[in-house]
């Protein structure tokens, strides 16, 4: 399209445009394209407020996820379920059990070992005392070696030796330790893990040792009436008991 001035006329020669020309508002201002316009600048605000809500809606998904992981470590896929943790925390318990169990056992087996141990020293003792009686031919001295306090017998007494009492009981000392009576002359070792132990007929935890010497009659016809010979002289419990 050109326009052409002539004169005081003007002309419009080619095809006209096909497009609206802008409608001018009561004000002096085009309608149309500002109304437009507009509506662009408001779906712009629109789909950038949506943009931001939709980042946010993100991020406060993201947090949520994080602290939920943080929180409940248990629920997430990454660490142990409830269940699972209760068979762990089980299972563990039965093996301290079990271990506990027989750590007990071999404590209580340990005390009866060094119990024995003592015992047959005091036992090694006695017989070279018996030798040496035998050797003197002082026979007479039998009744004074029944008597005495293995102890006094020993080179070396255990640490857990606790000495000399008067017809003391299981509380007299703390368990584990020896002691003398001297209203029985047994020497009496107090039990302290006494699980598998079984008392004798007093029912105390403990265990009455005592020194016996044997006598026989002499099978000679010409020795018939001769006192009885001394055979052998022994440390032994005086009740039996049952350890094990």
């Amino acid at each position: 399209m050109r326009i052409q001035e002539t004169g005081l006329r003007f002309e419009v020669r080619g095809k006209p445009s096909d497009l609206p020309l802008p409608l001018l508002s009561p004000d002096g201002t085009t309608g149309e394209p500002t109304s437009h316009l507009t509506r662009l600048s408001n779906n712009d605000s629109q789909v950038i407020g949506y943009s931001h809500s939709t980042r946010r809606a993100n991020n406060a998904r993201q947090v949520a996820g994080y602290q939920s992981s943080v929180l409940s470590p248990l629920s997430s896929g990454r660490g142990f379920t409830l269940i699972e943790l209760i068979v762990v925390i089980t299972i563990i318990v039965i093996l301290m059990g079990l271990f506990l169990n027989r750590a007990l056992f071999y404590q209580e087996l340990a005390e009866k070992t060094a119990m024995e141990e003592v015992a047959g020293a005091i036992q090694s003792s006695l017989t070279m005392q018996y030798m040496q009686i035998l050797t003197r031919g002082r026979t007479s001295d039998v009744a004074a070696l029944v008597q005495d306090n293995p102890m006094n017998w020993l080179q070396k007494k255990p640490r857990n030796y606790a000495g000399e009492f008067y017809d003391p009981t299981p509380l007299t000392v703390e368990s584990g330790n020896w002691i003398f009576d001297l209203r029985s002359r047994d020497l009496i070792y107090v039990v302290r893990n006494a699980n598998y132990f079984k008392p004798g007929k007093d029912g105390k935890k403990w265990i009455r040792f005592h020194v016996t010497a044997s006598y026989e009659d002499s099978r000679l016809p010409s020795l018939h009436n001769a006192p009885p010979a001394l055979t052998g002289i022994l440390f032994e419990p005086a009740e039996p008991y049952s350890w094990f």
